[in-house]
Protein backbone atom coordinates (compact mmCIF):
# COMPACT_ATOMS: atom_id res chain seq x y z
CA UNK A 1 0.00 0.00 0.00
CA UNK A 2 1.37 3.23 -0.81
CA UNK A 3 1.64 6.22 2.25
CA UNK A 4 -0.64 9.13 0.91
CA UNK A 5 0.94 12.49 1.46
CA UNK A 6 -2.11 14.65 1.72
CA UNK A 7 -3.91 13.19 4.81
CA UNK A 8 -5.25 16.46 5.67
CA UNK A 9 -7.94 18.76 4.06
CA UNK A 10 -6.25 22.29 2.61
CA UNK A 11 -7.33 24.08 5.21
CA UNK A 12 -5.74 22.55 7.92
CA UNK A 13 -2.57 21.93 5.75
CA UNK A 14 -2.44 25.69 5.46
CA UNK A 15 -2.39 25.75 9.20
CA UNK A 16 -0.17 22.57 9.62
CA UNK A 17 2.43 24.32 7.08
CA UNK A 18 2.18 27.69 9.02
CA UNK A 19 3.47 25.97 11.58
CA UNK A 20 5.57 24.08 9.93
CA UNK A 21 7.40 27.81 8.86
CA UNK A 22 7.27 28.91 12.53
CA UNK A 23 9.12 25.74 13.56
CA UNK A 24 11.65 26.41 11.01
CA UNK A 25 12.21 29.98 12.34
CA UNK A 26 12.51 29.01 15.94
CA UNK A 27 14.94 26.44 14.58
CA UNK A 28 17.30 28.58 12.95
CA UNK A 29 17.52 30.95 15.83
CA UNK A 30 18.17 27.75 18.59
CA UNK A 31 20.89 27.22 16.00
CA UNK A 32 22.47 29.91 15.12
CA UNK A 33 22.46 32.51 17.46
CA UNK A 34 25.29 33.48 18.28
CA UNK A 35 25.79 32.19 21.87
CA UNK A 36 23.94 29.25 23.50
CA UNK A 37 21.51 29.72 26.09
CA UNK A 38 23.45 28.60 29.12
CA UNK A 39 23.63 25.43 30.98
CA UNK A 40 20.92 23.29 30.35
CA UNK A 41 18.24 22.50 32.33
CA UNK A 42 18.94 18.47 32.88
CA UNK A 43 22.02 16.63 31.80
CA UNK A 44 21.39 15.87 28.07
CA UNK A 45 19.03 18.91 27.76
CA UNK A 46 20.62 20.42 24.80
CA UNK A 47 20.42 17.14 23.10
CA UNK A 48 16.87 16.59 23.78
CA UNK A 49 16.31 20.60 22.08
CA UNK A 50 18.16 19.49 19.26
CA UNK A 51 16.04 16.47 18.87
CA UNK A 52 12.70 18.53 19.16
CA UNK A 53 14.16 21.68 16.76
CA UNK A 54 14.46 18.88 13.84
CA UNK A 55 11.52 16.50 14.90
CA UNK A 56 8.71 19.07 15.04
CA UNK A 57 9.56 20.44 11.41
CA UNK A 58 9.42 17.52 9.94
CA UNK A 59 6.49 15.99 11.44
CA UNK A 60 4.98 19.67 10.55
CA UNK A 61 5.83 19.33 6.98
CA UNK A 62 4.73 15.71 6.14
CA UNK A 63 1.57 16.48 7.61
CA UNK A 64 1.13 19.68 5.50
CA UNK A 65 1.57 17.02 2.40
CA UNK A 66 5.40 18.28 1.71
CA UNK A 67 7.37 15.71 -0.31
CA UNK A 68 9.25 13.42 1.90
CA UNK A 69 12.16 12.72 0.30
CA UNK A 70 12.55 16.41 0.15
CA UNK A 71 11.94 17.24 3.60
CA UNK A 72 14.46 14.18 4.45
CA UNK A 73 17.26 15.38 2.40
CA UNK A 74 16.77 19.19 2.90
CA UNK A 75 16.44 18.64 6.76
CA UNK A 76 18.81 15.86 6.94
CA UNK A 77 21.54 17.52 5.24
CA UNK A 78 20.48 20.87 7.39
CA UNK A 79 21.64 18.82 10.40
CA UNK A 80 25.43 18.11 9.87
CA UNK A 81 25.75 21.52 7.20
CA UNK A 82 24.19 23.90 10.88
CA UNK A 83 26.97 22.11 12.81
CA UNK A 84 29.75 22.71 10.25
CA UNK A 85 28.40 26.12 10.01
CA UNK A 86 28.54 26.62 13.66
CA UNK A 87 31.96 25.66 14.34
CA UNK A 88 33.48 27.60 10.86
CA UNK A 89 31.15 31.12 11.42
CA UNK A 90 30.34 31.51 14.82
CA UNK A 91 33.32 32.22 17.07
CA UNK A 92 31.06 31.47 20.34
CA UNK A 93 29.49 28.28 19.32
CA UNK A 94 31.70 25.00 18.29
CA UNK A 95 30.43 21.83 16.28
CA UNK A 96 29.63 18.86 18.31
CA UNK A 97 29.22 15.48 16.11
CA UNK A 98 26.88 14.55 19.10
CA UNK A 99 24.71 17.68 18.42
CA UNK A 100 24.61 16.61 14.79
CA UNK A 101 23.73 12.94 15.64
CA UNK A 102 21.01 14.50 17.98
CA UNK A 103 19.48 16.59 14.99
CA UNK A 104 18.98 13.65 12.50
CA UNK A 105 17.61 11.44 15.25
CA UNK A 106 15.03 14.47 15.18
CA UNK A 107 14.32 13.95 11.84
CA UNK A 108 14.15 9.91 12.11
CA UNK A 109 11.67 10.66 14.95
CA UNK A 110 9.77 13.20 12.89
CA UNK A 111 9.63 11.20 9.79
CA UNK A 112 8.98 7.98 12.39
CA UNK A 113 5.79 9.69 14.18
CA UNK A 114 4.40 11.15 10.18
CA UNK A 115 4.69 7.41 9.46
CA UNK A 116 2.97 6.02 12.59
CA UNK A 117 -0.18 8.69 11.64
CA UNK A 118 -0.82 7.78 8.11
CA UNK A 119 -0.85 4.23 9.46
CA UNK A 120 -3.19 4.75 11.43
CA UNK A 121 -5.60 7.09 9.45
CA UNK A 122 -4.92 4.00 6.68
CA UNK A 123 -6.34 0.89 9.11
CA UNK A 124 -9.46 3.96 9.89
CA UNK A 125 -10.00 3.57 6.24
CA UNK A 126 -9.98 0.01 6.17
Amino acid sequence: MSVPTRMAPPATRRVLGGLAVLALVVQLVVLYVPSGPGTPMFPGGDKVVHVLVFAVPVLLLLLAGAPPRIVLAVLGTHAVASELLQGALLPHRSADPLDALADLVGVALGWGLWRLAVRRRASRRW
